[in-house]
């Protein structure tokens, strides 16, 4: 059994990790909410910067165009990445297995800058010009094994029994995977969504490589801003994104333990 002394240790140990973490969180959201134009002094309780969002039609257009990216690059993604987490699931051995699995999971481990970098070159060696869609695939790209692990953890716990039973009473292929497997699979796929979206909704780096004109999205708008200085009207557009973000977050958690309950 573990001392009273040491329990004390583990929870101001824990306690002062997640201060460390969250606090300047919680210290940005606060500031959002203040009067005054100086982002370091508090000029009282306020919802005019938030206010003041409405009338910044450079964040009002890079919201909407990371809005659409995140969606279309995590539809593509959910796609792609079920389908490969099908194929590495239910085929066990086929050429080229390896190299399949490390190309769906290599920009998971893969530092954003080189992925950015690498379809950057792709990019311009094949004269595409850089905007919306290049940034569309590029974080579906970097998103897909995200979806793939996700769907991959439900796939292996599967009963298979089910599926032969739709085969046995006449059902085609695509009837079974269309009434049987996805139905039952569906809350991993929602939940990798929900994840490909969020990583798409918040990422800055490989968007700044494969981003052009009038494709700016809200990371890249409110860094470029932060480098001339912090604004309330920062703070409030971060504070809405953390609490977008959240409910993702929570979301995707929600039905991954949907999922778990199902498969139980």
């Amino acid at each position: 059994m573990t001392s009273p002394r040491s329990r004390l240790l583990d929870a101001t140990a824990l306690t002062l990790g997640f201060a460390f973490l969250y606090l300047p969180i919680v210290i940005l959201v606060v500031f959002s909410f203040n009067a005054s134009q100086l982002v370091t002094v508090w000029g009282g309780f306020s919802t005019r910067w938030y206010g003041a969002i409405l009338q910044n039609r450079q964040l009002l257009d890079a919201a909407w165009m990371t809005v659409k990216v995140a969606v279309a690059s995590a539809a593509f993604a959910t796609v792609v990445g079920t389908l490969a987490a099908l194929a590495l699931t239910r085929y066990a051995r086929f050429r080229g297995r390896v190299l399949f699995s490390g190309l769906v999971y290599a920009p998971i481990v893969m530092p954003e800058v080189i992925t950015g970098l690498s379809l950057l070159l792709l990019f311009v060696s094949l004269g595409i010009d850089r905007g919306f869609w290049t940034v569309t695939v590029a974080h579906a790209t970097f998103t897909c094994g995200f979806v793939a692990v996700v769907v991959q953890s439900r796939l292996v716990t599967f009963d298979r029994s089910l599926e032969e039973a739709a085969a046995d009473l006449g059902a085609a292929p695509w009837q079974v995977f269309t009434r049987v497997t996805l139905p039952i699979i569906a809350p991993a796929v929602v939940a990798g969504f929900l994840l490909a979206f969020t990583l798409s909704l918040d990422d800055l780096v490989i968007a700044s490589f494969t981003t052009g004109p009038g494709s700016t999205t809200l990371p890249m708008r409110i860094y470029s801003q932060v480098r001339l200085g912090v604004t309330p009207e920062i703070n409030a557009i971060s504070t809405i994104m953390i609490v977008v973000v959240t409910v993702l977050v929570i979301g995707a958690s929600l039905a991954a333990k949907r999922d778990a309950a199902t498969a139980h």
